[in-house]
């Protein structure tokens, strides 16, 4: 009888520290970071050197992005412009004000509107990209890639850059 008594009370605490864990686990997941894993060869070789047998696994910030904190170099994960259901992981290469000469979009040069990001795979041509479908909004962004977490061997921070001949020419607002 005894034996009942400790089940039962295992049992309640185990189902209080549940409904109590999800909410929690769920909040940070919506507002600060959460893994992704990083498919196809479109950031390579920042991203997926070895392909597919070893694809790797990021940690995005959420926090950052809601406050629109992106900058020039970050490597971003947006909603697909062309499919909402779809995640995409991107570089910026500019915001809003660049100048950008692109690489087979309809206008050789653009200049990224007002809230706008200019966003490219590091292996151009294998990438779907800002040459394809232009500048997206930055209300499209959903994370920023601040960590390597998976493999173990490429675990390391994410430090933003822009290959240089991806450069803006020009920033209008200063």
């Amino acid at each position: 009888m005894a034996q009942t008594g400790f089940g039962r009370r295992y049992f309640k605490a185990f189902v209080s520290g549940f409904f109590v864990a999800v909410p929690v686990t769920v909040t940070v997941l919506d507002r600060l970071a959460y893994v992704a894993r990083v498919e196809g060869a479109s950031m390579q070789p920042s991203l997926n050197p070895d392909g597919e047998s070893s694809p790797d696994v990021v940690l995005l910030n959420r926090w950052s992005v809601r406050n629109y904190q992106v900058h020039r170099g970050d490597i971003v994960s947006v909603l697909s412009p062309k499919d909402p259901r779809q995640k995409i992981i991107k570089r910026v290469i500019g915001i809003e004000g660049d100048f950008i000469k692109t690489l087979g979009y309809k206008n050789r040069y653009v200049r990224v509107p007002d809230g706008h990001l200019w966003i490219e795979g590091d292996h151009h041509g294998h990438s779907f990209d800002s040459n394809t479908f232009g500048p997206v909004s930055r209300g499209l962004v959903h994370g920023r890639a601040s960590h390597i977490i998976w493999p173990p061997s490429r675990w390391q921070r994410i430090e933003p850059s822009v290959p240089p001949e991806r450069r803006p020419l020009l920033n209008w607002d200063g």
